[in-house]
């Protein structure tokens, strides 16, 4: 009998811990709806806010008035649903980052509280950083590189031909034009694959504080896998951008940028976890200076714990 009653109060806190946490998932989740909502009853504006860099691309290319057609019927309601969703998401995370919030802190200590409350608040705003990043000056850049690459050949041509008679001036005029009759939901998705993408990006300096915090990464780590960090940020480079060098040096840059401040975050975790450790006396010199890792402290971490220290 006294089995049965344990047993039934160990079950009793999972039972509240799940309804709290259906609590929480529900506000979250019409947060989500009242922002998709909003983002959707203003569809039209944010519609031409995002596809803003093509429009003065086509301008620029001599086009004045830009056209941009959809080929379905549903096509149009369908691409405003997409940025309703993407919106929507946006508008909703602070709720959604305060409801995790709120469902995660009863079970932190206050120190443990007051790490995880600051990468809180810079994940969205390093997102919304990227985004912009993304928005005013990488898709800018490809899509001047894509539409402008239809005019090279043209004008190679007229260098060639340069000033030779009329007759041969008409003849080269002559065949087909290329003309751009942009989709409304592929020139989106591209925009909205590159928001995302340079969004995630700059995610890198919280995730690897994070582990940095959680002992999954060290500083002396992130150092000696540089290399191999280039090589990765390369590869992404490649996969998220389009085919030209200079949006794609352009993100090897900010991203490698990014890396390296990392190194500095997770160098100061683990000086400030020494100098609290050496406070409280559970910080063995002998022992840290044995592991590899550890002995790679310079002497400006060091001195920088013994400023934390007084």
């Amino acid at each position: 009998m006294s089995d049965t009653n344990e047993l039934e109060d160990s079950s009793a806190p999972l039972i509240e811990h799940l309804a709290e946490l259906r609590t929480r998932l529900i506000r979250a989740v019409l947060a989500f709806l009242v922002g998709m909502i909003i983002c959707f009853a203003f569809g039209g504006q944010l519609l031409d806010f995002l596809l803003d860099p093509i429009e003065k691309t086509m301008r620029d290319l001599g086009n004045p008035n830009p056209v941009m057609q959809y080929t379905a019927p549903q096509e149009y309601f369908f691409t405003l649903i997409r940025i309703s969703m993407v919106g929507g998401l946006a508008l909703a995370f602070p709720v959604i980052g305060y409801q995790l919030w709120r469902f995660v802190a009863p079970g932190l200590y206050k120190n443990e509280k007051n790490a995880f409350l600051p990468f809180l608040i810079a994940s969205p705003a390093l997102f919304l950083l990227g985004a912009a990043f993304s928005h005013y000056v990488v898709i800018p850049l490809a899509m001047a590189f894509f539409l402008g690459f239809a005019d090279f050949p043209s004008f190679v041509s007229a260098l060639l031909v340069g000033e030779e008679v009329e007759g041969s001036m008409e003849a080269a005029k002559e065949g087909i034009d290329i003309v751009f009759n942009g989709k409304v939901n592929e020139s989106l998705d591209i925009t909205l694959k590159m928001i995302v993408a340079f969004g995630l990006c700059f995610q890198l300096p919280v995730l690897l504080t994070l582990m940095g915090k959680a002992g999954l990464a060290s500083a002396a780590g992130l150092r000696n896998t540089r290399k191999y960090a280039v090589v990765g940020i390369l590869t992404v480079a490649a996969l998220v951008t389009p085919p030209d060098v200079t949006t794609q040096l352009i993100l090897f840059v900010v991203v490698y940028g990014l890396y390296e401040v990392s190194i500095f975050l997770v160098a100061r975790v683990e000086t400030k976890r020494e100098a609290q450790l050496r406070a409280e006396g559970y910080y063995d010199d002998e022992e840290a200076f044995d592991d590899p890792l550890m002995a790679e402290f310079d002497a400006d971490e060091a001195e920088n714990a013994k400023e934390s220290d007084k």
